[in-house]
């Protein structure tokens, strides 16, 4: 295995510290470098704290800042933030409206950010709102099984934006909950993750194989099928994606095709293609886009698709100003 590194057990440390110096303009330090906040806080607004393990950077370090998260936590390589780096985060950013925590559906990130509001929430205004996005681990209706991924920026963003409005907190709760239920994500992948701490491949596939409804912590997917020409690729990711969301009248539709870390702009914009031309054949106008590499697995060669049906509000709180390290918009 070669990585760029001085060793697996400080790779995390070194990489956020220079995170932090390299966008100083827009984040700091937490106290005992326990969480990431924005340089600058709002007083009397509702903060927005996020976290999980590292390997998925962008997320969430690169949407701290106006607009977006007020603090991010990171733990170890797809391992869970603390309690008490949440707590700190709380802490940090809590200037008098108290704190949205917004957690991907996964049991560490679950049992560590209730802890925390648990522990923290006779000194604090405190609630929580899960991201469910991935269709891959609940194909039938809503469940806590579903996992979050790449759907996890789009809720950010809205609700950051709503923050900056000075939604309540029970207001972007419900916004939040709202937003879940109408995003879903799913992704592909053409190699598994090589974990620096164990130096070896989370899943092999031959030379022509690839491997369907792949998670963000390098997890294998529902099948492995024999490789194909993208058209087949992104075709099937949208037609399951399409299967398993309610259109509404008048819904307008965010597409956001996400590269999980070893996936070249040239592809990603060739699958958005794709996945535009499938969607829209499905009778649903696609009103925004995003293309990037933002929520990765580490050196993951493969993508994600993900489809969210926003109302008007919704688009206008997308479009709002946002000043981050990976998201910036007038």
């Amino acid at each position: 295995m070669k990585k760029f590194m001085n060793t697996a057990k400080t790779m995390v440390a070194e990489s956020v510290e220079g995170f932090v110096r390299a966008h100083e303009a827009f984040v700091v330090f937490g106290a005992e470098r326990k969480c990431i906040r924005r340089r600058h806080l709002t007083s009397g607004k509702v903060a927005l704290i996020s976290g999980g393990g590292a390997g998925h950077e962008p997320m969430h370090i690169g949407f701290v800042g106006q607009g977006m998260l007020d603090a991010a936590c990171v733990g170890h390589i797809f391992t869970s933030p603390t309690p008490s780096q949440i707590i700190a985060a709380i802490e940090e950013t809590d200037t008098g409206a108290g704190c949205l925590l917004v957690v991907k559906n996964y049991d560490g990130d679950l049992m560590n950010f209730e802890m925390a509001i648990e522990m923290a929430g006779d000194r604090h205004s405190l609630d929580m709102v899960v991201v469910s996005d991935d269709i891959e681990t609940s194909r039938t209706g809503e469940g806590r099984g579903r996992r979050g991924v790449a759907g996890t920026l789009i809720v950010e963003k809205i609700l950051g934006a709503a923050a900056e409005r000075g939604m309540s907190l029970a207001a972007l709760k419900q916004l939040g909950e709202g937003l879940n239920s109408r995003i879903r994500s799913m992704g592909v992948a053409l190699n598994g993750v090589t974990v620096p701490q164990t130096e070896r491949s989370t899943f092999s596939l031959g030379s022509g194989e690839m491997e369907m409804g792949v998670g963000i912590h390098g997890e294998p997917g529902h099948a492995r099928q024999s490789f194909a020409a993208a058209d087949a690729i992104i075709g099937h990711l949208c037609e399951t994606i399409a299967d398993d969301i309610t259109v509404a009248p008048g819904t307008r539709a965010l597409l956001f095709v996400n590269g999980l870390g070893g996936t070249p702009p040239a592809e990603l914009y060739l699958a958005y293609n794709s996945a535009r031309r499938f969607i829209e054949e499905k009778s649903m106008p696609i009103e925004r886009s995003l293309v990037g590499t933002y929520v990765t697995s580490l050196d993951m060669q493969g993508l994600s698709v993900t489809l969210a049906l926003l109302t008007d509000e919704e688009l206008s709180l997308w479009d709002a100003p946002v000043a981050t390290a990976a998201l910036h918009w007038p």
